[in-house]
């Protein structure tokens, strides 16, 4: 079993950045991939980054690639997102989510987001 929160999350200007945590208890958490997804005010949710249990393999959606960096540091049972250069269309609630598989569309556990807003 694994628990995930994020935090991190708040307001923002348009051109600053975020750094969001997403922190894990279990004593397994370098066996689990953990990906961030997001979803904006009426949209559905999107894929944002994908960090591999090790993290030596990382996969970026396009709108993210240049802007955000996804990192994990297993001793602290915790996974980063750093955004940068943040856009009012980045306004969302950040989810992260983990699972066993790496390639997977389905991930068994679910933190229940952070709030993201970005001003123009």
């Amino acid at each position: 079993q694994v628990q995930l929160v994020e935090s991190g999350g708040g307001l923002v200007q348009a051109g600053g950045s975020l750094k969001l945590s997403c922190a894990a208890s279990g004593r397994t958490f370098s066996s689990y991939a953990v990906a961030w997804f997001r979803q904006g005010p009426g949209k559905e949710r999107d894929f944002v980054a994908i960090i591999s249990g090790i993290g030596s393999n990382v996969r970026y959606a396009d709108f993210a690639v240049g802007r955000f960096t996804i990192s994990r540091d297993n001793a602290k049972n915790t996974v980063y997102l750093q955004m940068n250069s943040l856009k009012p269309e980045d306004t969302a609630v950040y989810y992260c989510a983990a699972d066993r598989a790496y390639y997977t569309t389905a991930y068994d556990y679910w933190g229940s987001g952070t709030q993201v807003t970005v001003s123009s």
